[in-house]
């Protein structure tokens, strides 16, 4: 890491563990800040982190002893790259907002309510969701004019998960938006036919008893896991929701759908094809919302400087553009796109 990249040390939020809402181990969970000036002094971006799940107990008993379960694990300082950077020119719409990263121990993107007595372990995800918020508030996010609560991975499914939630934090006079950056994980046939992600979810749904904290929206007329996969879940947002996803998505294809050694190409067009079914709704929907998928075999692309405001992408209006620059194709504000052109950066601004 170059040393110009400035370090956010952690915060722990005190008391937490008096509500309830612990990592799995117990401790108490954690956040990076770093504060906004000018401008963005009363704006807000929080981004929650991703890092898989755990769907079973020894799942969830092996990732207590890593930063994914317990902040004694997680590191002291993180960079703050991509839409956390404070530079405006690698970042220039969200350099100066008081960005935050909060922290991921929770095993179920910042879901559950329950606990294994037996084990002791923790499954507090939404309390440390409400525990955070309430801090974050107390810090000044009450006053924001503008907020945004973006995610990637395991993240990105929890701003999906917790958008509505987010924007009744804040009067409706304020400026509230959503972003879900590689956060559409599908329900998907694998390659030997099975459904390796649903027999995923459906053991984190189990293990930590979500199903009685779903939507009735959703669980009136699906079942519980069904209702933890976002094509489940996006076209009921009414908050602003953008979502950024690959077509090829590089996670869910080597992790979940084809093992190295599957023959790639009819798989991967088969693959494209579900996951632009699945966003067709949420963007024919009448919602404020936008969506870009690019074709790149990538899996989060917020977080990174070189896929978030590259200096050789192309540009458009002026702007240089988010992305790689050799990503062809996509969908833009639900509109199928033959250009080489990635979605400007401009159209993720709140302003």
């Amino acid at each position: 890491m170059a040393p110009s990249v400035p370090m956010v040390p952690l915060t722990l939020i005190e008391g937490a563990d008096s509500k309830g809402a612990v990592c799995l181990d117990g401790t108490l969970p954690g956040y990076h800040l770093d504060r906004g000036f000018g401008s963005g002094a009363n704006s807000w971006p929080i981004h929650l982190e991703g890092g898989g799940w755990c769907n079973n107990h020894r799942s969830c008993v092996y990732r207590k002893t890593s930063p994914r379960g317990s902040s004694k694990f997680m590191e002291k300082a993180l960079p703050f790259t991509g839409i956390l950077s404070n530079k405006p020119e690698e970042n220039p719409d969200f350099f100066n907002w008081n960005r935050i990263k909060l922290r991921y121990c929770d095993g179920a993107s910042f879901s559950g309510d329950s606990q294994d007595e037996s084990s002791q372990i923790f499954y507090r995800g939404q309390r440390i969701w409400q525990v955070a918020m309430e801090e974050f508030l107390s810090l000044g996010m009450k006053q924001a004019n503008q907020a945004l609560l973006s995610g990637c991975s395991a993240g990105g499914l929890a701003s999906i998960l917790h958008c509505d939630e987010y924007r009744e934090l804040l009067p409706s006079s304020r400026k509230v938006k959503c972003l879900s950056d590689a956060g559409m994980f599908l329900d998907a046939v694998d390659v030997s036919g099975g459904h390796s992600l649903r027999n995923m979810f459906q053991g984190v749904v189990t293990v930590q008893n979500l199903q009685k904290d779903f939507s009735s929206t959703c669980t009136n007329h699906l079942d519980p896991t069904s209702c933890f996969f976002p094509q489940n879940l996006v076209s009921d947002i009414k908050t602003p929701m953008f979502l950024l996803n690959t077509a090829y998505d590089s996670w869910q294809i080597q992790q979940s759908l084809a093992p190295p050694t599957a023959d790639p190409d009819q798989f991967f067009q088969q693959f494209r094809t579900q996951m632009v079914l699945a966003v067709n709704a949420f963007s024919n929907s009448d919602q404020t919302g936008g969506l870009y998928i690019n074709s790149c075999f990538a899996h989060s692309q917020t977080e990174r400087h070189d896929t978030w405001f590259a200096q050789d992408s192309p540009r458009l209006n002026g702007k240089i553009t988010l992305l790689f620059q050799n990503c062809s194709y996509g969908f833009t504000n639900g509109r199928n796109t033959d250009t080489r052109v990635p979605l400007s950066i401009v159209l993720l601004r709140i302003s």
